[in-house]
């Protein structure tokens, strides 16, 4: 007859022999992924920005790992639709977010979002950040961002800023230059980033603070004025424009992309992911075209991905509740 020490030896070596057989069952998984193609969501239209770096990358991971990474635009509630979309997902790896900056703002913007990014989203591969330009029309008569605080200073409920929406990072990177210097401003949305500058070149609002490719050739054509950059290091793209925390200590706004995947998705399955996003940055032409967007690439592990994500949505979260905004 079987002693109970016998009996939980052998129950003891059946778990673990299922744990490790599992564990290889994983292990093959990711070595197959991906079996078929890979849908990654992006919660804007196509053309932007954010659409441009996703089908950028999305094509070279296609053609490493030999399955088509399917983009899909799923515009909606500040990207909420999108985001909520992957976060119901099945957590196996074939459904991705492309992670941008309504993520982190969104997180406190929203009242009632049922979705916690930070929580629920499994960081895969950080990709660039984009800064943007504090931009002036060209009637303002200030030439540096000193310049400009003291004009606005000097010319109270005259001066307007203009941004690409409500709650966007155009109009959170104003909202924290009103915050970290005192002044105010009148904040005026608009449906997009064109109309602004549209607005701006006929001089009825006085500054942006806009995503460098939308704004560059407008600098470099002299319709509009570059004040400063709002990353912590000059673009080479603006190489005589200074930094804003030259001005303001501590000022830092800038576009975060990469990619994320549903909570619970396998371990191995979002290494070889953050791999071969990693060999993708890393290739010339694809970092070439980044830099030409506004950002250098950013290779790194998930985990860096993961404090990133959780430092801007911290960020953010200081400039919402200061501006004291609010999305129901």
């Amino acid at each position: 007859m079987t002693s109970r020490r016998t009996a939980i030896c052998l129950i003891a070596t059946g778990i673990s022999i299922g744990i490790s057989a599992i564990a290889s069952i994983g292990s093959a998984a990711a070595q197959d992924y991906p079996t078929r193609p890979v849908k990654w969501v992006v919660g804007y239209p196509p053309g932007g920005a954010t659409d441009i770096i996703a089908r950028l990358i999305g094509q070279r991971m296609s053609e490493r790992l030999g399955q088509q990474f399917v983009i899909e635009n799923k515009p909606g509630a500040g990207n909420n639709i999108a985001t909520e979309s992957v976060i119901n997902a099945a957590p196996d790896g074939y459904t991705l977010l492309f992670v941008n900056p309504a993520n982190y703002i969104n997180a406190s913007l929203y009242a009632n979002l049922k979705f916690n990014v930070v929580r629920d989203i499994a960081p895969i591969a950080a990709f660039n950040r984009v800064p943007n330009v504090m931009t002036v029309a060209k009637d303002v008569p200030a030439k540096t961002a000193a310049e400009f605080i003291a004009y606005v200073k000097a010319n109270p409920g005259k001066v307007n800023l203009a941004s690409s929406g409500n709650g966007t990072s155009v109009h959170l990177s104003g909202e924290m230059f009103m915050m970290m210097t005192g002044i105010k401003m009148q904040h005026i949305p608009y449906r997009g980033a064109a109309p602004a500058i549209t607005d701006m070149l006929g001089g009825q609002v006085q500054l942006i603070f806009d995503n460098m490719p939308s704004i560059l050739q407008h600098i470099r054509a002299g319709s509009l004025r570059a004040l400063a950059v709002t990353s912590t290091a000059r673009s080479s793209l603006l190489p005589d424009v200074p930094v804003l925390a030259d001005t303001i200590p501590g000022y830092e706004a800038s576009a975060l992309f990469g990619a994320g995947a549903p909570k619970n998705t396998p371990k191995e399955i979002i290494e070889k992911l953050n791999k071969t996003f990693n060999e993708v940055l890393a290739e010339p032409a694809i970092k070439a075209r980044l830099i030409d967007l506004g950002g250098e690439p950013l290779p790194g592990p998930p985990e860096a991905f993961g404090k990133m994500i959780a430092a801007e949505t911290d960020k953010w979260e200081k400039v919402v509740k200061a501006a004291g905004l609010k999305v129901e």
